[in-house]
């Protein structure tokens, strides 16, 4: 699939304290990256020799979400329609957690309806994406 027919997404919940969207968006792109490595562009090295790392090379819409909408679409997600889209979540069970280990124990022992989403990640096919996601406003600040 070329890259016009790809698209990442993210849908955060506007809701959330400032620094919650900011720590949600850090942590779904961290993720997105490591997954999908190939979305990272080189490295570029700019007219005085410095070097920047490689962001990026797919623009990445940062949409307006709720709690509410979050979990349905979660929930869609996982549905045999949108299988083929790689999904990154981020829940309160996640963010109030600083130890990884506590949080691989933590999210054992809850239930999946009692997560609470602060955001989610899409990349893949854009129809799909956009048949998902199409009417969510822009996250403004």
């Amino acid at each position: 699939m070329s890259q016009q027919e790809q698209k990442c997404v993210m849908v955060i919940d506007a809701a959330l304290p400032l620094g919650y969207i900011a720590n949600t968006a850090a942590m779904l792109g961290v993720t997105i990256g490591q997954r999908l490595p190939q979305i990272v562009g080189e490295d570029v090295t700019d007219a005085t020799g410095s070097v920047h790392l490689g962001i990026s090379t797919y623009p990445i819409s940062m949409l307006k979400g709720s709690e509410e909408l979050l979990k349905e679409l979660r929930l869609r997600l996982f549905t045999p329609e949108f299988s083929e889209l790689t999904v990154v979540d981020f829940s309160d069970v996640a963010q109030k957690i600083n130890v990884y280990g506590d949080y691989v124990k933590m999210a054992a022992e809850t239930p999946e309806r009692e997560h609470t989403y602060y955001g989610i990640a899409l990349f893949g096919d854009k129809k799909k994406i956009n048949r998902l996601t199409g009417m969510l406003p822009l996250l403004r600040a």
